[in-house]
Formats: structure tokens, sequence, C-alpha cells
């Protein structure tokens, strides 16, 4: 690309500017319209319950009232269940608590039993003289019951182990009410996933007590994060030079003590049987540890980290100067976030707005996946015509189906649809993610570009921070909505699009693992690893593109196009600036994580003898720590976040710098005086800033 020239009108973000990819706004104004739309269409249509209540062979609802289910309507709302009744379901109000058959209870000279048995039985079921044989030739009640446990408004045989017996209730064995007695492993397959969420569920309840007792203690944890968070970018002003030099001259020694090591260790085998043979004549061996008894593999270790301590050390010398500079942009950008303290609270709304995006994402997802209808099917046991067909239980009574089978029953088969709005639910679905990627990227971008133009303000200002703008922040806000909606949502279309591409060959991926398709799970692979990889380098192009957006006004590819070629124009300095400024985001997050982690785990084991009686009692003290711990990493992140953004805006705008201005008196250099002087760089008749 061609350097950018000197222009007299330019003194920092451009305020007189026009709107720029219209097209794409429009686009975006038109696409949200019609995800509102479609939003409307599933709260409409859709129907929740279906996810929280489970349904009886009628379709109807178990657990809530108003519902058209009689039965349902007579029973307390809070302990209604669902059991699963001679291949049906029913609503009842309890789960079963013991071992009994129909014939048991009909046999049973106790009117009760049977009283208590009926509960379990369709609610048509009202004649208790019926002969047992009819009762379940009819299916009207199941063969027996046993003890079961409840579980999300469900029944479950309660499984448990006793001195590594399996039993349900106290019973290793149970009638099945044909007279036949089984073990209870029968159940085990059935009910495994059922106690596995049951044990969850307890640990979840213990992990919700220890929040109640803790929630206090984090938040205090979380703002210690806060805290440590800028003062570790405050210190960076004054400590990024020693830091990123210790860490090289670390890198050294450790990789001097590896040649070292090597050395001792070939030395050590001379002389030793079998410590002469080679790799080559050794072959290849499961066991590793065999190659640690040749000296061949020392000494080749040796050669192999001398050539690497020799390449870092050629580095250091030739690209030293660049290290120099990577590092007072580090400190600049200190400065920056210092005159502009509000950009530091500036994620929380990109994060209010991301947690809307997720929120209506979320819930119109489950709307559309419960948008569809009862659908009941034709069952029966003999030979009929008509098994499997759809059918409404309103009329099948008096239907020909009856007759011509008379052991047919209609049943609740699934949730289902056939007219056009539940043939497209799949796409309406798709279209959901697509546009939940597009607002979300937007919203990071919207972010990046607001950052990016206050951070410019403040380079482009000759005397900083006095000629900077008094609201810097609110400014590029307006700036980047009125003029550049349209770039931002070109820039975040592209990358859903790819974002998109990749969510669909992860599913892909999850469908072909029980195939026995190499080929394809090749190309699949391939096909991941590529679109990886064009994600990464669309977010690091759209990054800089903002940038340049906020700087200049310029539309979306022309942005990209200039950021791109100014970027390559210094390619060494980009590499040496984005490696320096990595470590010291790393070492900054391990050190707030690390820190406040550490501080938790002793709080919360009681091993501050200060504090000690002050800490709550837990179930698992892991919970508050981890909590701590993954909110501290959050809150880092969002700091440095914006610190690196920081960081990116400065790079490229003391690059323009160098190219448009030479430091005389018509173009002076707007870059801050430690940059001058460690490019030994001067303004020519006027003072530094």
């Amino acid at each position: 690309g061609t350097p950018q020239k000197y222009d007299p009108t330019f003194k920092g973000p451009i305020y007189d500017r026009g709107c720029t990819d219209i097209i794409c706004c429009v686009l975006l104004v038109i696409a949200i319209v019609g995800y509102v739309v479609v939003g409307v269409v599933a709260w409409t249509h859709g129907d929740p319950r279906k996810v929280i209540y489970p349904t009886d062979s009628r379709g109807q609802f178990c657990g809530q009232q108003g519902t058209p289910n009689e039965y349902v309507s007579r029973l307390a709302p809070i302990a209604r269940r669902r059991l699963g009744v001679a291949g049906e379901t029913i609503c009842v109000s309890k789960c079963p608590d013991r071992y009994q058959t129909y014939l048991s209870a009909y046999g049973s000279r106790t009117p009760s039993e049977l009283e208590y048995y009926r509960q379990f039985c369709v609610p048509e079921f009202k004649n208790l003289q019926k002969a047992p044989i009819e009762v379940l030739k009819d299916k009207e009640c199941p063969a027996m019951i046993i003890p079961s446990t409840p579980l999300a408004r469900r029944c479950f045989p309660a499984i448990r182990a006793k001195k590594g017996v399996i039993m349900v209730g106290n019973e290793t064995t149970y009638d099945d009410g044909r007279g036949r007695r089984r073990n209870v492993t029968e159940l085990l397959e059935g009910a495994k996933k059922a106690n596995v969420v049951l044990e969850t569920r307890q640990l979840a309840m213990k992990i919700f007590e220890d929040y109640t007792v803790s929630w206090y203690w984090i938040i205090i944890g979380l703002v210690i994060a806060m805290v440590a968070s800028f003062i570790f970018i405050v210190l960076l002003r004054f400590l990024a030079g020693i830091m990123v030099w210790v860490m090289i001259v670390m890198v050294i020694l450790v990789l001097g003590y590896g040649i070292f090591h090597c050395y001792m260790e070939y030395a050590k085998l001379k002389g030793e049987a079998g410590s002469d043979v080679s790799l080559k004549d050794l072959g290849f061996q499961t066991d590793l540890r065999v190659y640690l008894h040749l000296r061949q593999t020392w000494l080749a270790f040796m050669i192999i980290l001398c050539i690497v301590e020799v390449v870092i050390i050629l580095l250091l010398i030739f690209l030293r100067k660049r290290i120099l500079i990577a590092i007072a942009l580090i400190k600049e950008a200190s400065r920056a976030v210092g005159h502009i303290m509000m950009s530091l609270l500036f994620p929380l709304c990109t994060f209010f707005l991301l947690c809307l995006c997720i929120a209506y994402w979320a819930s119109t997802a489950v709307f559309l996946s419960t948008s569809n209808e009862a659908i009941y099917k034709v069952f029966n046991e003999s030979a009929c015509q008509f098994s499997g067909q759809t059918c409404k239980p309103e009329t099948f009574n008096t239907s020909n189906v009856t007759k011509l089978c008379p052991d047919a029953q209609c049943l609740f088969a699934f949730y289902g649809g056939e007219t056009a709005y539940h043939k497209y639910l799949i796409i309406l679905q798709f279209f959901n993610v697509f546009m939940f990627f597009w607002l979300a990227n937007f919203v990071i971008a919207l972010g990046q570009v607001t950052l990016a133009g206050a951070f410019a303000s403040y380079y482009w200002a000759f005397k900083k921070p006095d000629d900077m703008p008094a609201f810097p922040l609110f400014s590029a806000f307006g700036r980047a909505l009125r003029y550049h909606t349209g770039s931002l949502a070109f820039g975040s279309l592209i990358l859903a699009i790819v974002q998109v591409i990749r969510v669909t060959l992860e599913y892909l991926d999850h469908r072909l693992k029980a195939a026995d398709n190499k080929f394809a799970k090749f190309l699949l692979s391939c096909l991941k690893c590529c679109f990886w990889c064009l994600e990464k380098f669309i977010k690091f192009l759209n990054r800089n593109a903002y940038i340049m957006i906020a700087v200049y006004g310029t539309n979306f590819c022309t942005s990209a196009r200039n950021a791109f070629f100014l970027l390559m124009r210094n390619i060494i300095r980009v590499a040496v600036l984005d490696k320096v400024t990595d470590f010291l985001f790393f070492l900054g997050k391990l050190l707030i994580v690390g820190s406040v982690g550490i501080l938790a785990f002793f709080f919360f084991t009681q091993r501050i003898k200060l504090v000690q009686d002050t800490a709550p009692p837990l179930n698992y003290y892991w919970v508050p720590i981890l909590t701590v711990i993954v909110g501290s990493y959050l809150i880092a992140h969002g700091f440095f976040s914006v610190y690196g953004m920081c960081v990116d805006t400065l790079f490229l705008c003391f690059l323009e710098d160098l190219e448009r201005n030479d430091g005389s008196a018509e173009k002076p250099y707007f870059m801050s005086p430690d940059l001058k002087k460690l490019l030994k760089k001067t303004n020519k008749g006027q003072p530094d800033a």
C-alpha cells in the first residue's frame, strides 16, 4: 500500500464526516424488524410449559392449574407427577411408595388398599368390582407399582445401593404382577440417568445453600479483584519496561539452565552400557523413557536449545528498539486510560447489551422449540390397518377405527405439526442463531469503535490533555451510532456468517461421530480448522478496521484495506508489540486471579486467624472460591480488553503519525515525548507536549 501523506486539516478523529455503508445499515434494520416478527410469532405459538411440565398420554399437562385435564385439576397442583402405566402416562397426585400388584390389592380385605392403588389407574376407572383380568386386559390399571422417587414432576424407581447391593425401597426383587419374581437390577438401566439427575439436584441444593451464606464475601472478593486490576494498569505506566526485561532475562536463563542440564546428563551417561546406541539403531519405542538413557538424545536436546537460545539473543539484538517502542506505547496507554477513566466502566454497557441479545435469543429459541402441536396416533396390539395413523381424541370413540380395531387407542405420540409455520421452524431457528451472532458482534464492534475514537482523540491532541474534547467517550459513541452503524453492521455480518458456518460444521461433526466414513471426518476437520483460522483473521482485521473508522470516518472496506496495508508496512513492529502486550496481559491476569484466588482459599478454609470466626460454614468451600476466581478473571479481562484496545489504537495512530509527519514546524509529531526521545525525533520550532 501507499504510505499516508501529510494532510494539514487532519487534527485527529474527523468530526465533519458522513454516513458510511448505508445499505448494510438498512439491511440491519430490516433484519432486526424481521427478528422481532419472528419473536412475536414464536411467543404466540410457543408454550414453554412443554419444557417445564410433563404431559400424560392425552397430551395434557401435569402439575398445573387450568389445564383441560379434569383428573389433574382435581389434584393438588404441587404434588402432581407423571407415571408410566401399561404403555401410557397419567397424572397422579403422588408417586407410589410401596411394592404392590393389582391382584394383591384387589384380593386384599382392606378397601383402602384398592383405593390407594386406584390413584395410579386411568381417570376413567371407577368400577372397583371389575374382574382383575378384565382391568389388566383393558389397560385401565398397571399390573404392578414399585417405590418411586419424584424428580422434575416425574416418578422414577427409587433405586439405591446398600453395601454394594442394588435395592428399590428395601427389596432386591419384585413381583411383576404376572406371578413372576424379577431382580431390581432390571430397573437399573431405566432409572440410572434419573438417579444421576437426582444426585445432581441434591448437589445443586447444597451449592445454593453455600451461595446464600457466602454471597457478600464473594462480592467483596470481586471488588478486591477490580481494585487490583485498576492498580495493575496504573503500575504498568512505571513497571512495564522492568516486567518485560525481567521476562526476557528469565527466558534466557531458563534456556541456559536447560543447556547446562542436557550437558550434565550427556556427560553422566559416558561409559554406561547401552548409552552409545544411536537413535536410528534403537528405532521407535513406546516407552519414551528408554530414549533418556541415550547420550544421543541429550545431545540432540542440547543442540536444539542452543539454537533457540542463539535465535532469541539475535532477535533481541536486532529488535531491541522495537521492544522499547512497544514498552513506551504500553506506558502511553496507561496515561490515556488515566485521562479517560470512564473507559474502564464502558465494558459494563457492552456487557448489558450482550445480556439482552442472549436473553432474546434464548427465549425465542425456547418458544420456537415449543411451537409444535400435540400429535395423536393410533396404538394397538393386534393387527390393524389404521395403526400409526394420526387421530383426534375427541372423535376417536365414534370413528370407524374403534369398530374395525376394538383394542385400538388414540394416544399422544409427540409434538409436531403440518402447517407452513411448522414446516419452516428449522429455518426460523437458524435465523434466530444467525441474528444472535450478528447482533452480538455488532454490540462488540460498537464498543471497540467507541473506545478507539476516545483513545484516538487522546493521541492526536497536541497538548495532552488540554486539547482533548470534554467528553471523548460519549463523543465517540455518538459518532459511531450516528455515522457508522452501517459499517459496524457490515463487519459484524461478515464475522457472523463465518461463525454460523463454524456452528454448522460442529453440528455435522457431532452427527458424523457414529459414522465410519474417515474421509468425511478428515474433510470436516480440515474445514473446521480453516474456518477457525478465518474467524481469527476476520476478528483481527475488523478490530483494526474499526480503529480506522473511528479516526477517519471511512467505510468498512476502505478502513479495513488501509489498516491492513499500514500493519503490513510495519509487520515486525506489529509482531513485537503483539507478543509483548500478550505477555503483560497474561501476567496481569495470572497475578490478579492467582492473588485473589489464594486469598479466597485461605479465607473460606478458615486459615486466616484474624478472620477465622468470620468465614461462613460451607458444604463445599470450593464453590465460593471458584466463583471468586472466575469472576476475578472476567473482571480482569474486562479491564485488560479496554487496555488492549487502547494499545492497538495508539499503535495505529503512532504508525500514521510517523508516515504523515516529519517533525517540522508544518508537520509536527503528535507522539509523546518518550516516544520521540526513543526514536530520536523532535518537533522543530515547537515545544514538546
